[in-house]
C-alpha cells in the first residue's frame, strides 16, 4: 500500500493550513496508510486546551482524537523541538511518538509520497 506522509509545520491558527493538513490527512487514510510527522510550530497544533476565543477561528484540535478511528496510527513529533518549545507529551491531545533528527530521516525515507502543511 502507498506511503503518504503528512508533515504539519504551520502554527494552529492565523492560516487555513493546519486544517486543510488534518483534513487532508483524514482523506488519504481512505487510500493509503498516512503517517503524521508534527515538526516546528506544526507541534502547537496538538497542544491541549487551546482557547481560541477572540480569534474568530474554530479550535479543531480535538479532531485530532478521530485519526485512530480513520486508521492513522503512526503520528510522530520532533523530541527536540517539542523540547525547545518547553512541551512535554502530557501537554498534547493526543498520544504521539517522538521522535529524534536521526529516526525523523527514517520517516521520511519510508514515505512515498510526502505532503507539507
Amino acid at each position: 500500500m502507498k506511503q503518504l506522509l503528512f508533515i504539519h509545520s504551520k502554527a494552529p491558527h492565523g492560516s487555513i493550513n493546519a486544517q486543510e493538513g488534518l483534513d487532508a490527512m483524514l482523506m488519504g487514510s481512505a487510500f493509503a496508510e498516512c503517517t503524521g510527522l508534527f515538526i516546528g510550530d506544526g507541534i502547537l497544533q496538538l497542544l491541549d486546551r487551546q482557547d481560541t476565543t477572540g480569534s474568530g477561528q474554530k479550535n479543531f484540535s480535538k479532531t485530532f482524537a478521530v485519526l485512530g478511528d480513520y486508521g492513522v496510527d503512526n503520528i510522530y513529533c520532533s523530541q527536540s523541538q517539542l523540547s525547545a518549545r518547553g512541551l512535554g507529551l502530557a501537554d498534547l491531545v493526543i498520544k504521539v511518538k517522538p521522535v529524534s533528527d536521526a529516526e525523523i530521516r527514517q520517516v521520511l525515507a519510508r514515505a512515498d509520497s510526502i505532503l507539507n502543511f
